[in-house]
Order: structure tokens, then sequence, then C-alpha cells
């Protein structure tokens, strides 16, 4: 691993090509949609990026599909994962759900797509899939950490919160064992640049505040875990809506938009690989269950019961 410095930074985000299989979904360009009318997306936002608005990538990629599609309109609006779920219990659904682990009757929405990915799988069937990833990174100012996190003290660790992602579940599963400190993304970085820690469990948004602060630090890739996927879902009720925006999730998949999320300090599936994740659709109170036995799994080094609360990735 070299140092990695702000001119360079960026390469971080073509580390790790090939760790997962790439289920290459189809380009965009197909036929046009037969549905005439606005297509309702709702995207949730919960956990940070990298840079800039995911929401309004997403508004990019609808103008672009409105443009290959006469008569049709995506209609973005992002919502808390709270407010997703109130709005769904009252009976209220999008056509297409953008959102990440913990987010309440997505299930309950999602229809079958014939994009594959573990995360999105439910009794062999596959009903959501990654339109743009994170990574977890374990940082260093000092040294590069070495493949072997064995040796990290957790004494000299902060894991970096930065919302519904579980950074105590990707320390566990890479080998570190101890009680280490949870702050706040923000409060983690800063102690950590100010040398109140050693070592910081962080995520490509860390990447990004290094590269804008040109800060020189070590980067080690983590791919025991990750759970920083945001999911794309086609909900429409009508099959004519469903297959519009099933063209839709077709186009953002394409070689063409997910070669931009470098723009969004993101990653395409193929550059965010790991061996276990949770699953999608996973509710909040799973959530919060997989949290505690990521904690428990990090005091004590057993991750055998972590894991039922996992899914495993080919």
């Amino acid at each position: 691993m070299k140092r990695i410095i702000s001119s360079v930074l960026c390469a971080l985000f073509l580390i790790g090509a090939g760790l997962c299989v790439w289920l290459a979904p189809p380009e965009s360009g197909g036929q046009q949609a037969a549905y005439r009318g606005i297509l309702r997306l709702w995207h949730i936002d919960a956990f940070e990026g990298g840079r800039g608005s995911r929401s309004a990538f997403l508004s990019r990629v609808a103008a672009a599909f409105e443009r290959e599609n006469e008569g049709v309109y995506v209609m973005v609006r992002t919502l808390t994962a709270e407010g997703a779920a109130a709005a769904i219990g009252a009976g209220d659904a999008p056509d297409l759900l953008s959102f990440s682990c913990g987010t309440d009757g997505a299930a309950e929405l999602a229809r079958e797509m014939k994009e594959a990915f573990g995360g999105g799988e439910i009794g062999g069937k596959f009903y959501a899939y990654p339109w743009c990833c994170g990574r977890y990174y374990l940082f260093s100012a000092e040294a590069d950490p070495g493949d072997d996190l064995s040796a990290v003290s957790a004494e000299e660790l902060v894991l970096s919160d930065g919302g519904n992602n579980l950074p105590g579940v990707a320390a566990a599963l890479s080998g570190i064992t101890g009680a280490a400190a949870c702050e706040d993304s923000t409060s983690a970085y800063v102690h950590f640049l100010g040398g109140k820690y050693r070592y910081m469990l962080g995520t490509q948004r860390d990447v990004c505040r290094f590269q804008t602060r040109g800060a020189n630090v070590y980067a080690r890739p983590l791919t025991a875990y990750n759970d920083l996927y945001q999911y794309i879902a086609v909900t429409a009720r009508e099959e004519e809506r469903a297959a519009a925006a099933a063209a839709f999730v077709e186009t953002l998949l394409g070689e063409e938009w997910q070669g931009q999320l470098s723009s969004l300090g993101m990653y395409p599936l193929s550059d965010a690989g790991a061996a276990y994740t949770l699953s999608a659709f996973v509710s909040a109170e799973g959530l919060a269950a997989a949290e505690a036995a990521g904690e428990q799994a990090l005091r004590t080094g057993e991750i055998k019961i972590l894991k039922t609360y996992l899914k495993e990735l080919n």
C-alpha cells in the first residue's frame, strides 16, 4: 500500500476492482417504455455518501431517461427513512425506491428483478440491486496497517459512525478485537487527524474529506463486510408502470451512468466487493440487533453469532 496524498486519493476508488462478481445489467438504449406519464422515485439517504448529492445524480439520470422515452417523466423526491416508512404505512407508495438497509416497508413493495445481488435476495429471488456503493477503510496516519488487522489495537482505534451503517461489524469481521471508541463521523475525523487515535475505521466519505484537506494518510480497503449499498427497487403496481420503471433501472445501471459514480465519490458494485452484508430489507429493529451483535463480537472476538444476522456474498 502506497502512501496516499491529496493528488492521488481519487485512485482509491479503483482499489479492489474484481473483489466481487459484477453481474452486469443491460446497457441503456433498449426498447422505449410503452407507459406514458409520471414515475415517482423516492430516494432515502440513510448513510453518508462521498461528495455531492445522490438525489441530484438520480435527477440527472431521470432527465436522460426522459429524453429517450417521450412522454415519461421521473419525479425524484428525497425522504427520510422514517418519512418513507410512515408514507408506506399510510398506503402511499412510489414506482421506484432508492434506499439502503433499515428502510421499513421496502420488502412489501419491491417487485422481482432480473438483476441479481445477494443483498437483495429473498427466497431465492431478487428484489433490489445496488446502483451505487460505498466502502469501508482502515486509515492510519503513520504506516500502512497491512492485511493482518489482528495487530490493530482497538484502544487506538475510533469507529466513524455515519448513519445506518455498522462500522463495528466491519471491524469485528476484519479481525479487530477490543473496546474501540465510536464517534460521529465528523468528530472521529477531527480526533483522528488531531492525533487522539492512531487508526480510524471510516468510509469513502473520509476519503473525500482527506482529499479536500490535502491530508496524507494510509488507507486499507476492508473487504470482509459492506453495508454501504444504495439499492434501487421497482415498486410500481401496474404492469405498464412497472415495465417503465424497470427500463429506468436499466438506464441507471448502464455503463454510461455507472462510469460517472466517481463524481459522487461512490463506486459501482464491481469496485465495492465484500464477503458479507446485511439484507437490503432488514428492518430498523433487525439493524439494531445486528449492531448489538457486532459490538459483542468486537469485544470478544467471537463472530459466529454475528454471522447469523448477515448474508454471505459469492
